[in-house]
């Protein structure tokens, strides 16, 4: 059931300078999850004996490995780790890699502009609009709930990728569908790191993979009651959400425009 979005708290947002080279603010500081909020979701199906005794603390934690401490997130259950601040016009960077343990598939996500409960979305994840994480689908668009945003894209096989010369369709569940493909597979070999650049600014979402500018998505926004409320801030979640994986550096910085270079 769809909730009334004009019932939900307003939420402190950080509304960030206009300095070109601003400073990055570490998300993940290597040291500790203080700043997160964990949340454990559902059970991943055929796997459901992990649910009894999974723990936040258990699905996400701090790891050394080869001299470095890594976000390690586990994958057993659904779960989601949550910024306690949310966002607006930033640079985000992600460097993740896949471990050994799968048990569903290798997927996760990195959700943005998220908003309301845990739960409302998937059973398990605030409403969000999604950089899918998903081996062989980094780069996607996947749109909880009842998120929007319209895409350049060109059509393939009863499916929608993301083409800057394409032509621009409405995404939500009420229009096109949910998924929009990514230009390209720029993702690594599993076990090699990727990078993951988020760029956001007003109604723009860019998903840049390893340097590669992948999904360019306008006007997000929320449908309600058939009409599109613009969607420009949130908070960060990382999904577990079937497998083993390993994060390196998580960050945000503040900017004011989007680089010309990823748009051009």
């Amino acid at each position: 059931m769809k909730k009334n979005l004009l019932n939900i708290p307003i939420l402190l947002i950080f509304f960030w300078s206009c300095q070109p080279d601003s400073p990055w603010k570490e998300l993940y500081n290597g040291e500790d999850l203080n700043n997160w909020i964990m949340h454990v979701g559902t059970p991943i199906k055929g796997f459901e004996e992990f649910a009894n005794d999974a723990s936040p603390e258990k699905i996400f934690s701090i790891v050394e490995q080869d001299g470095e401490k890594l976000l390690r997130v586990t994958g057993e259950v659904n779960g989601s780790l949550a910024t306690r601040d949310t966002f607006a016009n930033y640079h985000l960077q992600l460097v993740f890699k896949w471990g050994s343990e799968v048990y569903s598939n290798r997927n996760s996500g990195l959700l943005y502009h998220s908003f309301g409960e845990f739960g409302e979305a998937l059973g398990t994840w605030m409403v969000n609009i999604e950089c899918q994480l998903m081996h062989e689908r980094l780069g996607d668009t996947y749109l909880m709930n009842n998120t929007y945003c319209e895409t350049s894209v060109v059509k393939e096989n009863g499916s929608f990728r993301y083409d800057p010369n394409g032509e621009v369709e409405k995404f939500s569940i009420e229009h096109n569908g949910q998924l929009i493909k990514k230009a390209a597979d720029y993702e690594n070999p599993i076990g090699e790191w990727n990078t993951v650049d988020l760029y956001c600014v007003g109604s723009t979402a860019i998903h840049v993979i390893n340097g590669h500018t992948t999904m360019v998505n306008n006007n997000t926004g929320v449908v309600e009651n058939g009409n599109i409320r613009p969607l420009t801030s949130g908070k960060i979640q990382i999904q577990s959400e079937g497998a083993e994986l390993f994060i390196r550096t998580l960050r945000l910085r503040p900017i004011n425009e989007i680089p010309s270079e990823l748009v051009d």
